[in-house]
This record gives structure tokens, C-alpha cells and sequence, in this order.
């Protein structure tokens, strides 16, 4: 029997809601392939437990976490919790703690009529964006000098070790190169002249050994531009961690929304565990409602079984969502349905246990 230990952080607002209903997939996993087991742990964390204990987190909680298979995450945020907070205190904490450094973001067009791009189908967004996840312009490091004086100076470093940019490049050649895909860098070398050249040298300088890779490089500006307009140049892509933070989103919006976006940060020498979770925030204004759309949650939860090496089940997850967005029946309010979360949840069990 396969045995997988999965530490649960459904954190704030609509975070248990869907997190309940992506641990209601892999249970029903579990009961339809008995050589299969899923034990769960759950954890208090977010800014509920910040505003009782001053703190997003144990102080002991990467020790508590680093014996698990994978970490489940919901969301985290809360208006009355700066996002600074919620954010470095819990989400990057886990990511640079566990060496996370790859964030896998699949883009895919699930049905033509969720996208606002006019004459685009299926095949013509889709997509793996790669995006550095562990230092970057999300490292941290700066200074904040003369604070409310009039000479007050802010510096926000970027951190681009050769260690940090060589392995997230190389990972993703890797994967351009065994999925026999084009692979696009994006960065911004005509303005961030020691970050970004540095990045397209190294871009270059791996390259040579993937001669099979056909590739492309494109300034983050004009790519955001291709990103809407012809979002079919793209198959991999690998970017900085604050390029990809913006591409995946504007992503989203033409794929149907923050409800259908997800992501995976990726420990890929498994020396810690891996953590996935949709990424459409806490939404704490429909937070209790049952409204909330799951499928990004449940989308994470292929990817987790794709990780495990479960990839016919992940497979058939994805080929679930497919299903169960051109049924059309039991979509949540955001997709213009009226299905509460856990009707989708059920409905989404009996799909996948009747195809499987």
C-alpha cells in the first residue's frame, strides 16, 4: 500500500471551504483504490490565529511540517491583517523554509466560453508557467533609512544568486525538453540591467545544452501584451518570481477567473515536502456563503497526485473538471451557475467515481 501524509492549512476566509472539498476528492480516492492511503493532519494557521497569538504560524511549524508528503493550503488573508504579514509570515515562510524554489502554474483553456478572448480555443491556451519561487525580487532584502523624515529612502533589493536562476532555468528546459514543447523566458534586461542580462546570460548559457528546445525571450511588457493577444505563442515558460506572480495572474483572467487558477511550489529533490493550493486569495466577502468555486483547489489536488506519482489519478481529476465545467449543471455562481461549493464537491465525487 501507498501511504501519503498530508498536513491541511485551510487558513482564512474560503480556505476550508474549498480545501474540504479537495480532501473529499482524495478520500473518495482512497476508498475506490484500497492499495492506496491518505492520512490528514490539519493546522490552525492564517490571521485568525495571528490575531490570537501575534504570530501567522507556530514558531516550531517548519519543524512540525517537514516529516509530511505534501502540505494543502486553502488561503490566506484578512483585511484587518496587513498582507506583508499574512503573506512573508506564513506562504513564503514555507516556501524558502522547504526550499520550494519551483512554482508550477498550469494555464489551460478548460471550455472556450470561460475566456474574454474573442475566437480563442482550447488548444490555443495552453500552457505550464515555471516561475522562480525562492529568492528573486520576493527575497526580502532592503533597508528602510530615515523613516518619516523628509529624506526618508526605501531600497528594495532583488537577490538573483547564479545557484537561484541556473536550477529554475534548468528545470525548465527539462521539462520543455521531455514534453517536446517550446520554452519562453521572460524577464526585462533593457531596464534591470545586472538582474535581468544575468538572467538572459543564464538563459542563453543552459540553453546549449537543450539543443532540441526551440526558444524564445520576451521583455515582461510585451509579454504581458502576447499573454492576451496571442497567448498561443506560449507552451513552457519560465520567468523571475515577480514576473511570474503577474503573468499567472493575468492568466487567470483569460481562463475564467481566480477560481480556476492553481499552483504547486515544488521541492523537486523532495528533501522537504511540497505545498499545493489554489491561488485565488481568501475572499473573506463570500467567506461562509457557500459559494465559493473548489475546482482550483481540487485542480491542486491533481497536481499533488501527479507528484505522488498518482498520475493516472491526477489525469483524471483534470478530466473531471473538463466534465464537470461543459455539463454546466453544477457550476458555482462565478462561473454563472447557481451550485453551492459542496454541491459541486458531491457532484464532482460522482463524476470521477463513475469514469474511474
Amino acid at each position: 500500500m501507498k501511504s501519503f501524509k498530508i498536513a491541511l492549512i485551510p487558513g482564512d476566509g474560503i480556505g476550508p471551504e474549498v480545501v474540504a472539498e479537495g480532501v473529499k476528492i482524495l478520500k473518495a480516492i482512497e476508498e475506490k483504490d484500497p492499495s492506496l492511503s491518505f492520512s490528514f493532519t490539519e493546522f490552525p494557521w492564517g490571521c485568525e490565529y495571528y490575531l490570537d497569538h501575534g504570530t501567522m504560524m507556530d514558531e516550531n511549524a517548519l519543524d512540525i511540517l517537514k516529516d509530511y508528503d505534501a502540505i494543502y493550503l486553502g488561503a490566506v488573508g484578512y483585511p484587518s491583517v496587513p498582507d506583508h504579514i499574512s503573506l512573508r509570515d506564513l506562504l513564503i515562510k514555507i516556501r524558502k523554509g522547504f526550499d520550494q524554489y519551483v512554482n508550477l502554474r498550469p494555464i489551460a483553456l478548460l471550455h472556450p466560453e470561460l475566456t474574454p478572448l474573442k475566437n480563442k480555443k482550447e488548444k490555443d491556451i495552453d500552457m505550464l508557467v515555471i516561475r522562480e519561487n525562492s529568492e528573486g525580487e520576493y527575497s526580502g532584502a532592503g533597508e528602510w533609512l530615515f523613516k518619516d523624515q523628509p529624506e526618508e529612502v526605501v531600497l528594495q533589493t532583488g537577490v538573483f544568486s547564479r545557484k537561484g536562476v541556473e536550477r529554475i532555468i534548468r528545470y525548465a528546459y527539462e521539462e520543455a525538453s521531455k514534453t517536446n514543447r517550446t520554452l519562453t523566458s521572460i524577464s526585462k534586461g533593457n531596464a534591470l540591467n545586472y538582474s535581468m542580462v544575468f538572467w538572459d546570460q543564464i538563459f542563453e548559457e543552459v540553453g546549449r545544452e537543450y539543443p532540441n528546445v526551440e526558444t524564445y525571450s520576451y521583455l515582461v511588457d510585451a509579454a504581458s501584451l502576447y499573454f492576451v493577444s496571442q497567448p498561443e505563442r506560449f507552451e513552457v515558460v519560465v520567468t523571475s518570481n515577480l514576473f511570474g506572480d503577474i503573468v499567472t495572474d493575468i492568466s487567470a483572467a483569460i481562463t475564467g477567473g481566480l477560481g480556476l487558477a492553481t499552483g504547486a511550489n515544488i521541492n523537486p529533490e523532495r528533501n522537504y515536502p511540497s505545498m499545493f493550493e489554489p491561488v485565488h486569495g481568501s475572499a473573506p466577502d463570500i467567506a461562509g456563503k457557500g459559494v465559493a468555486n473548489p475546482i482550483a483547489a481540487i485542480w491542486s489536488v491533481s497536481q499533488m497526485l501527479d507528484f505522488f506519482g498518482l498520475e493516472e489519478w491526477g489525469s483524471a481529476v483534470l478530466a473531471t473538471i473538463k466534465k464537470i465545467i461543459r455539463e454546466e449543471t453544477y457550476l458555482t455562481p462565478d462561473l454563472g451557475g447557481i451550485a453551492s461549493t459542496q454541491e459541486l464537491g458531491n457532484h464532482f465525487v460522482e463524476l470521477l467515481m463513475k469514469d474511474n
